[in-house]
């Protein structure tokens, strides 16, 4: 069995595009809110994007969509910690903890979470320092503003080198914090505190964000940027969703966060196919 500290690393080291599955436990997510609001339904829903492909399951227990505030601790612990401690019982999967806060963080990698990911990237109080002592792997996310605020006015000079400065400073700051460079993963953060344009933008230039030498991971599934651009609503963009998580792929994406795992696996293997790939054939 994987360590705490390989875990990811080892996934990694396949090289083909990991699927992280998202499995919001919350009431108000923007498009699964209320969907997984007991254990038994998280589970289920956990097993679903299993056999369909996802390689990682991302546990969240607070909404972070356009417009959303803070819960408690406690609500965010109480939702979160029964549902990793039983999937890591149940699946043959990682789990990842999808968190801002430092207590949540180490309840949940105490229940067995392998991955802490945080679209704060890690730079609430002591979630810096709580990430290095859990020994375990790290997502750093780009916000502009808050979940709160974030998409009242957001405004770049140029996204792809603010996103990436960004990220260079918090990658730097979790080295200094005894994060070793093989546990970090970067994101983007497609549609937090981005116009259309900026998404656009951090899809077209996505190797320059992979260029800091970081697993990029992404996640564009079913978000408004797809509204904007097919016209649909957030239940029937899962088509939109798996054609550009394979375009990120094909731009220097290694983990594509979703909710429709099966056509974003399928829209994996036909890219793998075309560009030669052969991962493709054994899965």
């Amino acid at each position: 069995m994987c360590s705490r500290r390989d875990a990811v690393r080892a996934l990694l080291d396949q090289q083909r595009p990991l699927i992280m599955g998202v499995l919001n436990v919350t009431p108000d997510s923007f498009s699964d809110g209320g969907q997984h609001t007991s254990v038994s339904a998280a589970c289920v829903a956990a097993e679903r994007m299993v056999r369909s492909g996802a390689d990682i399951i991302d546990v969240g227990g607070e909404s972070t969509r356009p417009g959303a505030t803070q819960v408690s601790t406690q609500q965010e612990l109480d939702r979160t910690v029964p549902v990793v401690e039983a999937l890591v019982d149940a699946l043959p999967c990682l789990v990842s903890i999808d968190t801002s806060k430092a207590d949540v963080m180490r309840e949940a990698v105490a229940a067995g979470a392998r991955l802490i990911n945080d679209v704060r990237a890690l730079t609430e109080p002591d979630a810096l320092a709580t990430a290095a002592a859990a020994k375990v792997s790290v997502c750093l996310m780009h916000m502009q503003g808050t979940p709160a605020t974030m998409q009242i006015a957001p405004e770049y000079n140029d996204p792809v080198v603010e996103v990436r400065t960004f990220l260079g400073e918090r990658i730097a700051a979790c080295q200094r914090a005894g994060i070793p460079a093989d546990q970090i993963l970067v994101d983007p953060g497609f549609g937090f505190g981005k116009r259309l344009a900026d998404n656009l933008a951090l899809v077209r230039e996505l190797g320059a964000i992979a260029n800091l030498g970081y697993p990029v991971l992404i996640g564009v599934s079913r978000k408004s940027m797809l509204g904007q651009i097919t016209g649909r609503s957030v239940e029937h963009r899962q088509t939109g969703s798996a054609i550009l998580a394979a375009e990120c792929v094909r731009r220097g994406a290694r983990v594509v966060r979703v909710h429709d795992v099966e056509p974003t696996a399928d829209a994996l293997k036909v890219l793998a196919a075309v560009q030669g790939e052969v991962w493709w054939e054994m899965n």
